[in-house]
């Protein structure tokens, strides 16, 4: 018998179930997709038994592809998106549609809180910044508008605590989902009642789950789910961690030495901490489930998710002209990034085509006819380049006592070695980029291994099991000509933010 552990990532367009041996080897991966719903402008909304089906269709392929028999499953672990909400009953059917992160119809009732000063209370007390997808302002728009959901509703749950749920038949969820949801108490480790009682969802309090840890056993596999996924009944399940703190325990982030960077849909960029910062709060916070730390982040939708538009739109033909020729556009792109390096470039691409700081909108400046599509691919890496590194600033301001010396790299933009340069010339610190390519699927293994005995903790899981695959170092030349240039794309967003 060889035992295998399996991690599920229900991400924003696919749920994926990913197989790796006890060393952290990614042996094979499935995915199936998740079909969003958009019933009204603002509203973004998953059929939760279809992403069950999903995750139920991605594990039983992934084991007939591999020929795995059940029985060498020792493990199983979800994750997946943080913040939205999935609403049961007693039976862990949903009484609604669940909601994605990416759902934004509380925004008119978070700035009505502002004006009363409820929202920089709850931020003080959750330790972030309210966004769209937290609990609290979600609740209190169901209180007002769905106001039947409270009575309907036995349990509220998180993505990954939702498929958990339906492969055990138990609800939990750990402290990483509810720092990212914003209803955690950062420093006593447990809910946020008073932030609750601020935003005026008090009563909710009694259907949000028993919190557990994130390596424990939380349940095993049922009849019921056995059949719908082929996996044994009886096989562990581990409750497992949110996916922004999956990323980074799988790119092998686990000290303030290093700091996780996503560069795919989102920015996100985090880092560890010995206590929580303050003032201000970060984007996100929750704690970290090693040595009692914590881990900050900052993000928004102006990551490679960008220049994929840019592909997948503008260079459309370019793209079938390539699979003709038995590449890809990316392969293109990247051979033409690397030509225009060469040559000198003003151009600045604005990456805000997904929502920008203060409605700043995407484009792109400074474009003459002596430019090459070359050049302008060029500005749109370095344009994303910017934006994390922007955010990183605010994690890591010039007077912070202690800065990490890695940047540790996942995400799409991960796979172009020209992008890891940039990113290494412009933060100034060595870009590393672990190997696999699940990485919240990865995480769920590093968590289960834990779980089941086979590493002390994980801290130690994740140094035996993540392994650097390639690595740039900064390069003094390209450094300095990037902070030239970062400071005329930071002066252009500045601009355009005070004209809204």
């Amino acid at each position: 018998m060889r035992e295998r552990l399996i991690g599920i990532d229900a991400g924003g367009t696919m749920t994926k179930a990913a197989l790796f041996d006890l060393s952290g080897n990614e042996l094979a991966c499935r995915s199936s997709p998740n079909r969003m719903q958009f019933p009204r402008p603002g509203f973004t909304e998953r059929d939760p038994d279809a992403m069950w089906i999903a995750a139920c269709t991605a594990i039983r392929e992934l084991l007939e592809i591999t020929g795995t028999p059940p029985e060498d499953i020792a493990g199983v672990t979800p994750s997946g998106y943080g913040a939205g909400a999935y609403f049961v009953d007693r039976d862990l059917n949903p009484v609604r549609p669940g909601l994605v992160s990416t759902d934004t119809r509380t925004l008119d009732l978070i700035e009505a809180l502002r004006l009363t000063g409820e929202v920089a209370e709850i931020d003080r007390l959750i330790g972030a910044r309210m966004f769209a997808t937290h609990a609290i302002p979600l609740l209190r728009w169901f209180d007002d508008n769905e106001p039947d959901l409270f009575d309907r509703t036995h349990t509220v749950l998180f993505c990954k605590d939702f498929i958990r749920a339906r492969l055990t038949g138990k609800v939990s969820t750990d402290p990483t989902d509810g720092g990212i949801a914003g209803i955690f108490d950062l420093v006593n480790h447990r809910y946020a009642d008073q932030a609750l009682h601020v935003g005026g969802v008090s009563r909710w309090l009694a259907k949000l789950p028993e919190v557990g840890p994130s390596v424990a056993v939380a349940g095993y596999v049922t009849e019921q789910a056995a059949e719908a996924t082929g996996l044994k009944a009886g096989t562990p399940v581990i409750r497992g961690v949110v996916d922004v703190t999956g990323s980074a325990l799988a790119s092998g982030v686990t000290d303030p030495n290093s700091i996780s960077v996503v560069a795919g849909t989102f920015s996100i960029n985090s880092i560890i901490l010995d206590e929580p910062l303050t003032a201000p709060p970060p984007f996100i916070q929750s704690s970290f489930p090693i040595g009692n730390r914590f881990i900050a982040t900052e993000g928004a939708a102006t990551s490679a998710s960008n220049v994929e538009w840019i592909f997948s739109t503008l260079l459309e033909a370019e793209g079938a002209r390539a699979r003709a020729m038995g590449s890809s556009i990316y392969e293109v792109g990247n051979r033409l990034v690397a030509e225009a390096l060469d040559r000198d470039n003003d151009i600045l691409f604005l990456p805000f085509l997904y929502g920008g700081p203060s409605h700043v909108p995407g484009g792109i400046l400074g474009l003459c006819a002596r430019h090459t599509l070359g050049d302008v691919l060029r500005a749109a890496f370095e344009g994303v380049v910017f934006a994390h590194k922007a955010d990183i600033d605010r994690l890591l301001p010039p007077e912070a006592n202690r800065r990490p010396t890695v940047a540790r790299m996942a995400g799409g933009a991960s796979k172009s070695a020209q992008w890891c340069q940039m990113f290494a010339d412009a933060l100034d610190m060595r870009v590393e980029v672990a190997d696999g390519s699940e990485f919240g699927a990865k995480a769920g293994a590093i968590c289960a291994a834990v779980a089941l005995g086979h590493h002390p903790d994980l801290g130690e899981a994740a140094r035996r099991m993540v392994r650097v695959s390639r690595h740039y170092e900064p390069r003094l030349e390209r450094n300095r000509a990037m902070a030239r240039k970062l400071t005329a794309y930071k002066s252009v967003v500045e601009n355009l933010a005070a004209l809204h």
